[in-house]
């Protein structure tokens, strides 16, 4: 596989995983991006975005398969929970500190979750994968304008799920600690 198009794997996987909240048919929509670009990685020019192009054609990939979805039979698939034993511990940090950091990702990978789809991937696309509000416009085929004005209200609507998630939250240092700054 070229190394180019291997350095975006992560970010390719993370997207899919956005949009289709299955492992197995995200990894296919990866593979399926990778069958796709690898034939037009010569053409490309050296100035190209290539991060873009790829989140683009894993884009229309996924969008093409709700088309054809939609007209096919229904599958459902029960998930299975987190394997704890795959899990990667860092050294420097306590086991406390690794529970609290745990718990509030699962917090905000739930609350993403919650979105609507247009808003999931763009804060997906904006926060974690970086891009500009051009490069997301460009994957997502509509202004800038709208790049932005979809950032702010998935912004505001994941601020007001995570007030409510962690006030409900189980953490009693928390709640000692915001008692005292009222």
């Amino acid at each position: 596989m070229d190394a180019t198009l291997s350095f975006y794997m992560d970010g390719l996987y993370g997207y899919a995983m956005v949009l289709t909240g299955d492992e197995t048919v995200a990894a296919d929509l990866v593979q399926e991006t990778y069958v796709r670009a690898l034939p037009a990685m010569g053409k490309l020019r050296a100035a190209s975005n290539t991060k873009g192009w790829l989140f683009t054609i894993l884009r229309n990939v996924w969008l093409n398969q709700l088309r054809k979805w939609r007209n096919g039979p229904q599958m459902i698939e029960l998930e299975v929970g987190d394997d704890v034993a795959n899990s990667i511990v860092e050294p420097s940090k306590d086991s406390h500190d690794l529970y609290v950091g745990k718990l509030e990702a699962e917090q905000v990978r739930a609350a993403i979750q919650e979105l609507p789809i247009d808003f999931r991937e763009i804060i997906l696309l904006r926060e974690y994968e970086d891009l500009s509000y051009q490069e997301i416009a460009s994957v997502l085929d509509c202004p800038v304008g709208t790049v932005m004005s979809r950032l702010g209200r998935a912004r505001a609507k994941l601020r007001v799920l995570l007030s409510t998630t962690l006030k409900r939250s189980d953490h009693p240092e928390r709640g000692a600690q915001s008692e005292g700054l009222r």
